[in-house]
């Protein structure tokens, strides 16, 4: 295809995945402060699973471009830009616009990539490591030999997730589907059956003076779970509402009466400390402190995918032109690690 070409994938409206459309348009030039980059890689992630059905905060008027993150080379750089960029791989958490054969960026966002990572194993690790290591090392700061629970350990932010707390020195106890325990089991974790019988008191037969920390993306009612869980001085790191996410139910309400709760949990005196983690926390008030910590932590990510300590698990690979396809099967909540798409 011509580079005055981009091919992107638009979101439309309300629509389920294959409402989506597939369309050509001139491509942009980067402004002052912006490059230019071919996408090698982009990924499905939940935020797009909410976006398509109008339920993610913050997400722009219909129609946009999806896609979270990208990874893939500069092309070419606004006025006044660094040409030292031109060709560098970098990788991006965009929010929107990662669905397309080309992107335009903030030059301040790029984070280098190492030649020796595939771009659809960097691409793994951009938001699902980022998201991991942060809640793991800045926000749960569990000691070496403590337990962990991690919820939907064979998802994409959980196998990142679960990989890093064994590199940690820390026990881990996953729930996942059966089809997924001998998986997890190579990893080191201790798996549990997530929808047969009751997984929390399956974590208590495991760990019966509770665990160090739980990171529980589901909803309330597991957050309220979880929590019990917890021996004193331990975590909970709550990231999402994901049983929520087919449901009328306002985000802003469920957001709400998880913040509320947490705020309660934290005024107990029994040492147990719960949180939300907010992947964009602090970029509106501090910028640059926010894209430091991300710089910073994503390079660590990237080295341990380089020297193979981590191993990102891709579920599937689809072309551009079968997002529809991607997002549908991410949506099945039936695979392994991360759904990435290939322009």
């Amino acid at each position: 295809m011509s580079t005055s070409t981009t091919t992107r994938i638009v979101l439309p409206g309300i629509v389920e995945p294959e409402g989506l459309v597939l369309e050509s348009v001139p491509t942009p030039a980067p402004a002052a402060d912006e490059v230019l980059v071919d996408v090698e890689a982009s990924g499905v992630s939940f935020a797009e699973q909410s976006m398509r059905r109008g339920r993610y905060p913050g997400q722009p008027a219909f129609p946009f471009v999806p896609g979270y993150d990208l990874v893939g080379r500069v092309r070419a750089v606004g006025p006044a830009g660094d040409p030292a960029l031109v060709g560098r791989r970098v990788a991006v958490a965009t929010k929107t616009g990662g669905w397309a054969t080309r992107a335009i960026v903030p030059a301040a966002d790029l984070v280098p990539v190492p030649e020796g990572v595939d771009a659809d194993a960097a691409e793994a690790v951009v938001v699902n490591g980022l998201t991991a290591w942060q809640m793991l090392v800045r926000t749960a700061r569990v000691r070496p030999g403590g337990t962990v629970l991690v919820h939907g350990a064979s998802g994409g932010v959980g196998t990142v997730l679960v990989q890093l707390a064994r590199v940690r020195g820390l026990r881990v106890i996953g729930t996942a589907s059966t089809r997924h325990h001998d998986a997890l089991r190579a990893l080191g974790v201790d798996p549990v059956d997530n929808r047969a019988g009751d997984p929390y008191a399956a974590v208590r037969r495991l760990a019966p003076e509770g665990v160090d920390a739980v990171f529980d993306h589901l909803g309330l009612e597991s957050a309220r779970h979880s929590f019990r869980l917890l021996r004193r001085g331990g975590a909970l790191v709550v990231y999402g509402t994901a049983v929520e996410k087919d449901t009328d139910t306002s985000v802003l309400s469920l957001f709400a009466a998880m913040l509320s709760r947490i705020a309660l949990w934290n005024l107990l005196p029994n040492g147990r400390r719960a949180s939300f983690y907010d992947f964009w926390g602090g970029r509106r008030f501090r910028p640059a402190a926010f894209r430091r910590r991300q710089h910073e932590d994503l390079a660590a990510v990237f080295a341990l995918v380089a020297d193979g300590t981590v191993v990102p698990h891709i579920a599937a690979r689809f072309p551009l032109e079968r997002a529809a396809e991607a997002l549908a099967l991410a949506e099945s909540r039936t695979v392994r690690g991360k759904v990435v798409i290939v322009p």
